[in-house]
């Protein structure tokens, strides 16, 4: 029964996805998201875009888990990664008053091709990234609602890949903007009411959610907030997806939509915590990614309005992470033309690079995100620096903060291996993390400091 709703719901939902893309395709709209007149999107476009592309599937289960281990302290250290939309915004402006119209751009004046090949490899890994995490979501919440059907991962992940290539390799860019809005209402609605039942639920109790423990002890969670506090200011620049939707409007709108894109991603994030929290204070055990443990503690239609929210935000995030995939392929690395076909070719090869490493056995969901936040605080000391504190950086400098980022993205990653585990502090995975962060920083800013003279306005 739940799974025939789930089913049913998510077609009706991708049926009304491809009838939301645009008929007609553009060269302008594909790669710059212009409507059929030329227009640039307006405000409440770009705000929902951006909130729904930011409050993916993995960010909602992240949010989860991380409530259901830590508590409060675990919901606020992940809502604290949504201050990207402030530190985005600030920059993005920041970008444009010195007349720049991407961030390749920007870098590309201060460092040259090396600046630009260098984020081009971060932000491509945050894509690929972008694709494999969503789509393992994906296959979690119908190897749950289907758990007789043996291929019930690999067939969800198989379909629903290729439906969002479809739509997404018609439009674009202009596609993705266009269905965002849709889904990301329909998402709001029906995220909503499964809230609102959590919260008039008999066993609920907001004092007990604000002040819960977690399943393993607030400690943990305190340690993730202080790295993500750390990682909040380069985090939005290694998006391509939120910097992409930085230069397409006038100043004064992109500015708006960042600000009420915070707010709104911000208490989203934090509701879906609240479930991940109460199932462990309903002692529940965890399974699945957590999406076992909600099947054995919520009503059915509960767990279902569950599941149908988190494939919309994963059908969101896809098309838009393929947009600016052919973005990146196209206008900044020039290894296809600037066609359509151009632009949908390069869609298919991250879908399908992405689809792949579903099949890798490593799918902790917070990995990725702790990984590429790591990898882009190389820009940190950067942006302080050359465009806050007016300062000319040597490209040799600029290339100690990438390598010492890159190697800490790898020390993370590779935390079990024995000779790398040797040089962390013998603790839990995120105070391993935040020493990675501080000594990332530590290096990035003295080497940039050290290569870098005060220039006039």
């Amino acid at each position: 029964m739940q799974a025939t709703a789930v089913i049913a719901l998510f077609a009706i939902i991708v049926l009304a996805s491809l009838y939301m893309a645009p008929r007609r395709a553009t060269v302008d709209g594909f790669f710059s998201g212009t409507g059929h007149a030329g227009q640039a999107p307006g405000l409440w476009t770009l705000v929902l875009s951006q909130v729904t592309t930011w409050i993916f599937a993995r960010s909602l289960m992240n949010a989860a888990i991380l409530g259901f281990f830590y508590g409060i302290a675990g919901v606020l250290a992940y809502a604290a990664y949504y201050g990207s939309f402030l530190t985005g915004g600030f920059i993005v402006g920041r970008m444009r008053s010195k007349g720049a119209r991407s961030v390749q751009d920007w870098l590309r004046n201060q460092f040259g091709a090396v600046g630009t090949g260098c984020y081009n490899v971060v932000i491509a890994l945050r894509l690929l990234s972008e694709v494999f995490a969503n789509l393992i979501v994906v296959g979690l919440i119908f190897s749950a609602a289907l758990p007789e059907v043996g291929f019930a991962k690999e067939g969800s992940i198989l379909i629903v890949g290729i439906l969002a290539l479809a739509y997404s390799a018609w439009g674009g860019l202009s596609a993705a903007l266009r269905t965002d809005v849709m889904q990301m209402t329909l998402f709001l609605v029906v995220f909503a009411v499964a809230f609102l039942a959590l919260v008039l639920s008999p066993g609920f109790s907001l004092g007990a959610v604000l002040t819960a423990e977690g399943a393993s002890g607030q400690y943990n969670g305190w340690v993730l907030l202080i790295v993500a506090f750390l990682q909040v200011f380069s985090y939005p620049v290694h998006d391509p997806v939120m910097m992409d939707r930085g230069f397409l409007a006038d100043e004064a709108t992109t500015r708006k939509s960042f600000v009420h894109a915070f707010w709104i991603s911000a208490l989203c994030i934090i509701a879906f915590g609240f479930f991940g929290i109460q199932a462990a204070l309903d002692g529940a055990a965890y399974e699945g990614e957590l999406i076992g443990t909600w099947a054995t503690v919520l009503p059915m239609w509960v767990f279902v309005l569950l599941l149908v929210s988190l494939l919309v935000s994963a059908l969101s995030t896809l098309d838009s992470a393929l947009s600016s995939a052919a973005r990146l392929v196209v206008e900044e690395l020039g290894l296809a033309p600037k066609t359509l076909n151009g632009g949908r070719l390069s869609m298919l090869v991250f879908a399908v690079a992405g689809g792949a490493l579903t099949l890798w056995g490593n799918q902790s969901l917070f990995d990725a995100v702790a990984v590429s936040g790591t990898a882009s605080m190389f820009l940190t000391p950067v942006i302080v620096a050359a465009l806050l504190g007016r300062r000319h950086v040597a490209q040799w400098a600029y290339l100690v903060s990438f390598a010492a980022a890159i190697l800490g993205a790898a020390a993370y990653f590779l935390r079990s291996n024995e000779a790398v585990a040797a040089l962390l502090v013998d603790g839990h995975k995120y105070e391993q993390l935040l020493q990675i962060c501080i000594v990332v920083l530590v290096v990035g800013f003295v080497a940039v400091f050290a290569g870098s003279r005060r220039v006039e306005a």
